[in-house]
């Protein structure tokens, strides 16, 4: 099925006899494997609303990423949660979609600082399980009561509904940016430089280690944003802090330090390595000890320590591992027979898990919509 306007997907779930798996770009197969009938929003594209100087843009949720990006640069402005790319990690071919972004959550490097995708969403409409049409939001940030749909929906995976168009809250794209780097640190005393950075008045916008880098040497790096004498006064300050701990090299060209937060945003270090990867959230101060725990066959440490990206032999449980961590960890690439037989997503406590089942019970009462993909 490709409906062609909201009310065609409303009608597609409304006559849907049997489980229906909704698909945006088709970049991002997370979760259980799915069976049922294809409902793809591919159809549903185009940019509804764009006001720069309201920091506003409104999308159909077909509307392949790339091609919002695009329009938004044309403004100097961007989506401020610099969202992943999946494609290189999970070996998926297609284009990003803005729905399949906010059905994730999909958030990069730069949430220590600026939020989540979450954070940014202003209003969606979409379609409940009966194929009822919703909407919820504006174009404007304002407080809720009841349910807040709108953030609910961010990160659902289309569990709750079909999304069909979503309004975003933009900003504007910083005049330069600098990335600060150290070589040959260990997990603890990167994870120490990158928690100075981040508790300093500097304005850091990334924040992440890597064991292993592109030269299989440890590096770790740290951004910072904005206006270009700003920029370099605060990349001096932190250099000067940084220096107790390793020597600091300062990237300004603007490209390479692009190249080195897409590597990191991307998880580029495991692509098209074998092995399952985990995405593990933690209290940054951990990140180090659960690494070492985790025994890996490659980590990742973003958000200051607090996101691990870690590579494990296939069929690996890292929560066994791990051994009841406070913490979240969630199966981002493994085979079909993995994804069936392990929990791809974090267990949730009962009283999380009651509240759950009734919301989905309350949106999707035949249990139709991505039935069983978050387990």
């Amino acid at each position: 099925m490709t409906p062609k306007s909201e009310q065609d997907v409303a009608n597609a779930v409304a006559d849907a006899t049997g489980p229906i798996v909704i698909r945006g770009g088709g970049t991002r197969a997370i979760g259980r494997p799915l069976s049922g009938a294809v409902l793809s929003t591919a159809a549903l594209t185009g940019i509804k609303l764009y006001e720069p100087g309201s920091l506003t843009i409104v999308a159909n949720t077909g509307t392949n990423l790339a091609q919002l990006e695009t329009v938004l640069a044309g403004e100097s402005q961007r989506l401020p949660f610099e969202p992943m790319d999946h494609q290189g990690l999970l070996g998926t071919k297609g284009c990003p979609t803005v729905g399949g972004i906010v059905a994730a959550n999909v958030s990069g490097s730069r949430r220590i600082q600026a939020g989540a995708c979450r954070d940014y969403l202003l209003g969606v409409r979409f379609v409940d399980g009966q194929g009822t049409i919703i909407k919820n939001g504006g174009r404007v940030m304002k407080n809720v009561t009841g349910y807040d749909l709108v953030k609910l929906m961010a990160g659902s995976y289309g569990t709750l509904g079909v999304l069909t168009q979503v309004a975003f809250k933009v900003l504007p794209i910083p005049e330069v940016a600098a990335t600060l780097s150290i070589t040959n640190l260990s997990d603890i005393d990167a994870q120490r430089a990158l928690s100075l950075a981040l508790g300093s008045p500097y304005e850091v916008t990334g924040a992440a280690h890597a064991p292993q880098g592109t030269n299989d040497m440890p590096i770790t790096m740290i951004r910072i944003e904005g206006f270009e004498n700003s920029v370099k006064y605060r990349a001096a300050k932190l250099k000067t802090i940084l220096e107790g701990i390793g020597e600091v090299w300062v990237e300004s060209d603007p490209e390479k330090s692009s190249a080195i937060w897409k590597w990191a945003r991307d998880v580029e270090l495991f692509h098209e390595k074998a092995g399952d990867v985990w995405r593990i959230s933690v209290k940054p101060t951990d990140g180090p000890a659960i690494g070492a725990k985790l025994d890996a066959d490659g980590l990742l440490y973003d958000w200051g320590g607090g996101l691990i990206w870690a590579l494990l032999p296939e069929g690996t449980d890292a929560r066994a591992r791990l051994a009841g961590f406070n913490g979240h960890a969630t199966l981002i690439r493994a085979s079909n027979d993995t994804r069936s037989t392990l929990p791809v997503f974090q267990p949730e406590p009962a009283p999380l898990a009651a509240i759950t089942k009734g919301l989905r019970n309350k949106f999707d009462p035949r249990g139709i919509l991505n039935a069983n993909l978050m387990g």
